[in-house]
């Protein structure tokens, strides 16, 4: 089991594997360190991308991966089974689909799998910051959920630290997550703005080096997680 927040973690991201060679890329960050790795779900209606299915958390799962599984899909309670009995070790759903934010995440809970919930770059953050209790994780998204690569969205850091200091002031044990355009020039600024997961994906797999590149990522994080 992981706990929250001590230390940042960096959680590469499947969706920018490549899928000719995804297992030999996983044994490169597991000997790097590297402890979590996140799984994409796309809908083609939530958001405007289909990708992966329960196959690659199974995956994950045999390289002995920790696995947050992100549903971006129009109907999170009725799939997040099929991820459950795959492994999935976190099952996040998005707040924007769900009519009861606080009865869903304890129906995830019941299904025997950690809960998340997510927002999109235009939804405020006060309803998440309201469901931290019933939350394992928080995840603030930092780029239009859909495809990778995009440019990561720094305007989105006020809500990180309101999502920290909510954390902190009712000491909750709830990771805050930031997916989306996350690399080494910017992740500063998320771990500085108190993420503790973050989630990177190109900036790992795309790089020749994804060892390397996860170490880099991971020393940049918890050197400026330290100065909040």
């Amino acid at each position: 089991m992981i706990v929250a927040a001590k230390s940042p973690v960096i959680v590469p991201s499947l969706l920018a594997g490549d899928l000719a060679r995804l297992g030999d890329q996983l044994d490169e960050v597991k000997a790097a360190g590297c402890a979590w790795v996140s799984v994409d779900v796309m809908d083609g209606h939530f958001v405007p991308n289909l990708s992966f299915g329960p196959d690659f958390v199974r995956l994950a799962k045999k390289k002995g991966f920790y696995i947050d599984t992100h549903l971006m899909v129009t109907n999170p309670l009725d799939v997040a089974p099929w991820f459950v009995e795959a492994g999935s070790d976190i099952v996040t759903l998005h707040i924007e689909v769900v009519t009861d934010a606080a009865a869903a995440l304890k129906q995830l809970r019941l299904m025997g799998t950690k809960a998340g919930l997510a927002v999109k770059p235009k939804t405020p953050v006060d309803g998440l910051i309201k469901q931290l209790e019933h939350c394992d994780l928080a995840l603030v998204m930092t780029v239009e959920p859909g495809f990778g690569g995009q440019k990561f969205m720094a305007d989105m850091m006020p809500k990180i630290a309101a999502l920290r200091a909510a954390i902190d002031a009712k000491n909750l044990d709830c990771w805050i997550q930031v997916d989306g355009g996350v690399n080494a020039v910017n992740i500063h600024q998320a771990a500085a703005a108190g993420a503790d997961s973050l989630v990177a994906g190109s900036a790992v797999f795309a790089a020749k080096d994804p060892a390397a590149a996860f170490r880099e990522l991971e020393l940049k994080a918890r050197a400026a997680f330290k100065t909040q």
